[in-house]
């Protein structure tokens, strides 16, 4: 058994400076090992009222929503309602996009994985009603095509949009209303929210963005709670305390049996969706490979599960060990969330399960100069445009546009320097948020040059 009083008197004493030191105006970490919960909190839920973070405190858990949809199509595969091999159109008939015969080929495996091809950063906002899911799937008939669907892993949002329409319509039910009778009820949640009119009844954290007038200065409460509703399946509005998503990550760890001893999924579609579906390029913050919908971790010491989430100013990380069952949940609400993730999983994951986190890729100390021909030129999509440039001198320079609903929340054009790291891979000289991000170029146009830039992303050449 993991010492325990150990971690809780570490976790009590380093939270609070761990938190004025990244900026992160509050947040609540929860550790599961072995059937033992403890949860914590610190600093405020909102700098413009000072309301106190609790262990109870709700936040938004981001696109770690994505493991729940997966959790409920397994549910449709476990009682013989859909196999996930079959193709999306087996259940929207009317399900379409830009490129008509992929659409008519993609699977729900190929959802599930990541691996369907289409753009997927696609934030249409549909309204509030039960039939918003519904009204943005429509929305993706001029959705294009990036690759063949099963070719290859880039992150995709309106997949699981579309996966969670499937179980709206297999369910009979809004995508609200199945999450809360599928997964909260047999999971026991008490303090779990699918949108903001029922975040409000917990004591609920607001999230943060940098401040304009002070970027290096302590984050601003952010102007709005939440994303579009339309996009709820991919991460827009679920919100909870750790305690509730550790249920949830220990019901994974246990073959899909609750702490009480419901049944809430099949020990089978349990190890389905661990087992490798798609290795990723080395991108870095990522996991090496992905699941169906679980972000895998070939970390030293054993496999890690997990997923991270973010939506407007609030980040939440999950991850889970099954060789320790053991599962660490951190969720905050602005600041330098990535800097107090790595401080606290770094510590807990080697004290709990013997997980140590990999070291992130720096650029080198004496970076060789090359030529960049095969990487200049613009890869844009529907969120942002990059511009790959090479000057006279020889440095290769980087220039991020943010597009569409983006731009509106970003606002700044971000230029930095690239160098060479290994093969088609290039990185920032300047971290963001204390990382460098590697930029992995992929593919060939026809003419040697690279078809994608890729960070979990793939972002196609435009020119």
């Amino acid at each position: 058994m993991p010492h325990l009083d150990d971690v809780s008197d570490w976790i009590t004493a380093k939270l609070p400076a761990l938190l004025a030191e990244h900026k992160v105006p509050g947040a609540a970490v929860g550790v599961y090992a072995d059937g033992e919960v403890l949860d914590f909190a610190a600093g405020v839920l909102s700098h413009a009222t000072g309301v106190e973070a609790t262990a109870d405190s709700v936040f938004q858990i981001g696109s770690i929503t994505k493991t729940w949809t997966g959790t409920l199509i397994m549910q449709l595969a476990d009682e013989g309602l859909l196999d996930i091999d079959q193709a999306v159109v087996s259940f929207l008939p009317d399900f379409d996009l830009a490129d008509s015969a992929a659409a008519r080929a993609m699977t729900v495996r190929q959802l599930l994985s990541h691996t369907a091809g289409f753009e997927g950063d696609v934030f249409t906002d549909t309204g509030t009603n039960d039939d918003c899911v519904e009204k943005y799937v429509a929305t993706l008939s001029t959705d294009p095509q990036l690759f063949a669907p099963g070719a290859m892993f880039s992150y995709n949002n309106a997949g699981y949009c579309v996966l969670g329409r499937i179980v709206e319509v297999l369910r009979g039910k809004p995508f609200d209303q199945a999450l809360r009778e599928h997964l909260f009820a047999p999971l026991g949640l008490t303090h779990a929210a699918t949108d903001a009119s029922s975040a409000i009844l917990y004591r609920a954290a607001i999230g943060h963005l940098p401040n304009p007038a002070d970027p290096g200065g302590d984050p601003v409460p952010a102007p709005v709670y939440a994303l579009a509703k339309s996009n709820a399946p991919a991460g827009a509005m679920l919100a909870m305390r750790p305690r509730d998503l550790l249920a949830f990550a220990a019901m994974h760890l246990n073959k899909g049996v609750a702490a009480d001893g419901t049944r809430v999924l099949s020990p089978e579609s349990v190890a389905a969706m661990q087992a490798v579906q798609v290795t990723l390029p080395p991108l870095g913050l990522m996991g090496d490979h992905w699941g169906l919908s679980w972000e895998l971790f070939d970390a030293a010491g054993g496999r890690v599960f997990g997923h991270d989430g973010g939506t407007i100013g609030q980040n939440a990380f999950l991850r889970a060990v099954p060789g320790a069952n053991v599962a660490i949940a951190l969720l905050t609400n602005g600041g330098n969330p990535i800097g107090l993730y790595f401080d606290l999983y770094g510590h807990l994951l080697k004290e709990l399960a013997g997980i140590e986190l990999p070291a992130h890729p720096l650029p080198p100390a004496g970076p060789r100069r090359i030529d960049a021909s095969r990487y200049t030129g613009t890869y844009a999509n529907s969120v942002g445009k990059s511009e790959v440039t090479q000057d006279d001198d020889g440095r290769i320079w980087m220039t991020d546009t943010p597009l569409g609903e983006l731009a509106e929340l970003v606002g700044a054009v971000d230029r930095r320097e690239l160098v060479h790291l290994e093969g088609d891979t290039l990185i920032p000289v300047e971290p963001t948020y204390g990382i460098h991000l590697p930029q992995v170029f992929i593919g060939d146009d026809g003419s040697g040059r690279a078809l994608f830039i890729h960070t979990g992303r793939a972002m196609r050449r435009a020119g």
